[in-house]
């Protein structure tokens, strides 16, 4: 049954954010966020990154955990609370986390239980025999928050532990994945209301840090939740807009590499010594720049898709632990960076959206420090990214094509490779990049199989609709061009900061 907040102790999340958490006071509408939860209300939590997302749902859990041991904090003691009894053979209450970030899953476990909370992961890199013993801890209710991918509760396993266990709270991290019009769609997240309905319609509070208007609406779509209703049947929207005043956001027009490097030099030479990642699209030009770097005897490391997992594990960790404090990267680093002292973050080539760009600058200055976001704008890398663009949506006729062939001529793919399959369909010039954005997609619906040897695959399922609709695919190209449009007009206004807030905030009329 819902409840008011003021059904509640007034100083329980106080405590559990003192005791469990080691801070002195909520930021921002955190408060706010986490009473909702408790009462039983549905929020969407758009926060910058480093905001705090994460405590809207980990102090629930442990509320929720305390309340089925029937003890509340009351200054320095535990205390029975008589008034809400918990029966004995009642299901213990379990908090879960959906993420698709399997390297931040650990991490937040780690701190979690570090700080004596029963919080457990289950993903692709556990072993069989630990997955099947938090399968069984699940089960006896030895753990109050668990994080999953989507794809987990494809697994009967799973869900007949998840059996034992009452959900009150179900949280959905980077719920922009949620939408195929952000920019880090994920085809599992689109199953979240099947998810929710498996888990008996929970509670549910989804966060991102970044999501447009259009990208709000159909997180709540997605996920079944009205905007507006009495009471807590509706999902109240928290919009923190761009609470980081101490990033100090600039732009600085360029022209060429040369113009750029000089650019980098001055930069470095005003952090000597201090946490920075500098932002590449194109591998060639990050190689480009570290040459000169390290002609100039600055040490740094350089992180990219190209590089095995090994080399791109050492990287990350060398620049975690500080041992190297500067790296070199493209957009495939940062995903689960959670460093607190990063003092600049500067995108040397221009980004491909503004999703992307505001999400990168966040990991900047989260120690509260002044830290500088800086974007070298180059009208040049301009069309680089419009390529990109058009690589990164296929059309409908494409897709079916693809498709096709994959169904017909599965004994050539097999004996030629992806490069016969990419001269059947895609322009035989350099860096045509279609292919491999429909192969992943068609994965990610799982309308193929792909095996880890090149050219091995398998249809498996049919082509998802959305794919093969000409108007849902002119759309998604459509937007992710005003996206990229989104930049240049952010290079150009005179305000940064107040661009950025109109960009994302969701004005009332909009929710409808």
């Amino acid at each position: 049954m819902n409840q008011s907040p003021s059904d509640f102790p007034s100083d329980s999340v106080e405590e559990i954010l003192r005791r469990q958490f080691h801070l002195d006071q909520f930021r921002g509408f955190q408060r706010q966020v986490i009473d909702r939860s408790i009462a039983g209300g549905h929020s969407l939590v758009i926060m910058p990154t480093g905001g705090g997302k994460s405590l809207c749902f980990q102090i629930p859990a442990v509320f929720f955990s305390r309340e089925a041991e029937q003890v509340i904090s009351h200054e320095d003691a535990w205390v029975a609370r008589p008034e809400a009894p918990q029966p004995a053979s009642a299901p213990k209450p379990l908090t879960v986390v959906l993420s698709p970030l399997v390297a931040l899953m650990k991490d937040q476990v780690d701190a979690l239980r570090a700080r004596g909370l029963n919080a457990t992961t289950i993903n692709s890199l556990v072993s069989r025999e630990d997955r099947e013993r938090r399968y069984q801890g699940i089960a006896d209710g030895r753990y109050s928050l668990l994080y999953v991918t989507p794809e987990r509760f494809r697994k009967e396993a799973f869900l007949a532990a998840l059996q034992k266990r009452h959900v009150p709270l179900l949280a959905i991290d980077e719920a922009h994945c949620i939408s195929e019009w952000g920019h880090d769609f994920r085809p599992d997240y689109s199953r979240v209301a099947e998810i929710r309905e498996t888990l008996g319609n929970p509670t549910t509070i989804a966060l991102t840090a970044t999501a447009t208007a259009d990208v709000q609406k159909d997180i709540l779509r997605q996920l079944n939740l009205p905007r507006f209703g009495t009471g807590f049947d509706a999902c109240q929207i928290f919009h923190a807009g761009i609470e980081r005043p101490n990033l100090r956001l600039h732009v600085e027009e360029v022209w060429g590499d040369d113009d750029k490097l000089s650019h980098l030099f001055a930069i470095l030479k005003r952090w000597p010594n201090q946490s920075g990642i500098i932002y590449f699209t194109l591998i060639r030009t990050l190689e480009a720049m570290s040459e000169h770097l390290r002609r100039a005897g600055i040490d740094h490391v350089c992180y990219h898709g190209d590089l095995t997992r090994a080399r791109r594990s050492w990287v990350q960790d060398h620049f975690m632990s500080g041992d190297c404090p500067l790296v070199l990267a493209t957009n495939a680093f940062g995903m689960g960076i959670d460093k607190e002292d990063i003092r600049f973050v500067v995108h040397a080539e221009v980004p491909g959206s503004m999703e992307s760009y505001y999400q990168e600058i966040g990991r900047a200055g989260r120690d509260g420090l002044d830290s500088e976001c800086r974007l070298l704008y180059d009208q040049n890398d301009l069309s680089t990214q419009m390529q990109f663009v058009v690589w990164s949506n296929p059309d409908a006729e494409y897709y079916q094509t693809l498709y096709d062939l994959l169904v017909r001529e599965q004994e050539s793919i097999q004996a030629f490779g992806l490069e016969w399959l990419r001269g059947r369909i895609s322009n035989p010039k350099a860096g045509d990049r279609r292919l491999e954005t429909a192969l992943a997609m068609l994965e990610r619906f799982e309308a193929i199989s792909t095996a880890t040897d090149e050219g091995t695959m398998r249809v498996i399922g049919p082509l998802p609709a959305s794919l093969a609709d000409p108007g849902t695919r002119k759309s998604k190209l459509l937007r992710d061009q005003k996206s990229l449009l989104a930049i240049v007009e952010y290079a150009k206004s005179n305000d940064y900061r107040q661009y950025i807030e109109n960009y994302f905030r969701l004005a009332e009329s909009d929710a409808t």
